[in-house]
């Protein structure tokens, strides 16, 4: 995948301070989502949610994305990047300030749910267009991979907040309060980015929002075949990836026998290492291009990890280790690749169609992985009843290969015939 152009060096000074925006705002909508995870307890105990209350919270916030996502994106790309941002940021906002309120009890924190769902999702496809008109050229990698990385501090901030706010969890309400007050700073941080990119747009070193025409609802889905096959490959890794990790804990405690503490540290060690390792793989990418390769080599390593594990007595911390390189290295190239294939002025559309279909896909092969779990009676007492579940995401994993070495003759096609004109 051939490099672009590094933007115009008036640009070039500021876009350390919109990584820093985008970021931090990331960080905030982040610690938001999952500050529900550790009062989860409290819900249940305080307020007598059952499980099954507690996880449609989830849903909430899952169709409101689905519902926003494809609209948002069109809105990104019409009325500029900054004031989206800003907007979706105040939603997020009052989202997660509905939710710790909660009036009305379950309906009113399943309807902030609902909310946070409806800015915290476009607000992500914001940031990162912002980071793909910005970035161009050698460091564009680097940059949204670190931007990955402070996403993911959010969430091991919100997680871990049982430890170092403790005294907040007397009660449900002022961990979800606390949620509310870090989401404010995305506010802050879409307003500060709106200014840089206002004024970036005077100076002419940046292009501006698209022109507002007539909207044709086939321009939604109308790009070139190198996109789709980075969407593919974005669909089939996440809904590998992301569902195992929902059941990672009871297959490796009814698989291999491992303890919920050992079970815990392994599944964390995904996210985690993914936070060193992600820019890494960023600079990486950076400086040795080979976008497409790097994203068939992520993918492989999916395909022989879950097969392993459904063999027992293997250590688990060799296909964990396999999986999360595979989740540092191909979400590092993954969404930096869509600014080589898709016009700058429709990054925004291009990024929300992605991640509208990725969690599709990803809701999919949950139900599915779940419902194969049951199918074929996977307990304890009989661990190959996880194997079909383990199959299916193995077979994920080799689409996602095949669908990277679509990508690479697309781009080595479209190189040799810019050679061609050019001789």
């Amino acid at each position: 995948m051939a490099d672009a152009p590094d933007p115009a060096p008036a640009a070039g000074g500021r876009r350390w301070a919109v990584l820093a925006f985008t970021s931090t705002a990331m960080f905030a909508i982040y610690y938001a989502f999952d500050a529900l995870n550790p009062v989860g307890p409290l819900l249940e105990k305080e307020l007598g949610f059952t499980q099954a209350r507690i996880g449609a919270l989830d849903s909430a916030y899952n169709v409101a994305a689905l519902l926003v996502l494809l609209a948002g994106g069109v809105l990104i790309d019409r009325v500029g990047t900054g004031r989206a941002m800003a907007a979706f940021a105040a939603v997020a906002v009052a989202g997660a300030l509905l939710v710790a309120l909660a009036p009305g009890g379950y309906a009113g924190m399943a309807a902030g749910r609902f909310f946070l769902g409806l800015g915290s999702e476009p607000l992500i496809v914001a940031a990162t267009t912002a980071l793909g008109r910005w970035f161009k050229g050698r460091t564009l990698s680097f940059a949204m991979a670190l931007n990955i990385s402070i996403a993911r501090l959010g969430s091991v901030a919100a997680n871990n907040a049982t430890s170092w706010a403790e005294g907040l969890f007397a009660s449900w309400r002022k961990p979800l309060l606390l949620a509310a007050a870090v989401a404010a700073a995305s506010v802050a941080a879409g307003l500060g980015y709106a200014w840089l990119e206002r004024a970036a747009e005077r100076r002419r070193a940046l292009g501006s929002a698209g022109a507002t025409e007539r909207m044709v609802l086939a321009d939604l889905v109308r790009f070139g075949r190198a996109y789709w096959w980075v969407v593919g490959l974005c669909v089939t890794f996440y809904a590998a990836v992301f569902p195992f990790q929902r059941f990672a804990n009871i297959f490796f405690e009814q698989a291999h026998g491992v303890s919920p503490q050992a079970a815990g540290f392994l599944n964390g060690l995904l996210p985690t290492t993914a936070m060193v390792a992600t820019p890494v793989f960023g600079l990486l990418a950076d400086r040795i291009g080979r976008r497409a390769l790097l994203l068939a080599a992520g993918s492989l390593l999916l395909v022989p990890a879950f097969l392993v594990m459904t063999v027992a007595g293997v250590p688990l911390g060799v296909p964990v280790a396999m999986i999360g390189v595979s989740f540092s290295l191909v979400p590092a190239v993954l969404w930096p690749a869509v600014t080589y294939v898709v016009d700058e002025k429709r990054l925004g559309t291009a990024y929300a169609l992605m991640t509208f279909l990725q969690q599709v896909g990803w809701a999919v092969v949950s139900v599915g992985l779940g419902a194969a779990n049951d199918r074929f009676g996977a307990s304890a007492a009989n661990p190959g009843g996880y194997a079909p579940g383990m199959w299916l995401l193995s077979a994920l994993g080799l689409l996602g290969l095949l669908f990277s070495v679509l990508l690479w003759r697309s781009e080595r096609h479209r190189e040799l015939e810019t050679a061609r004109a050019r001789s």
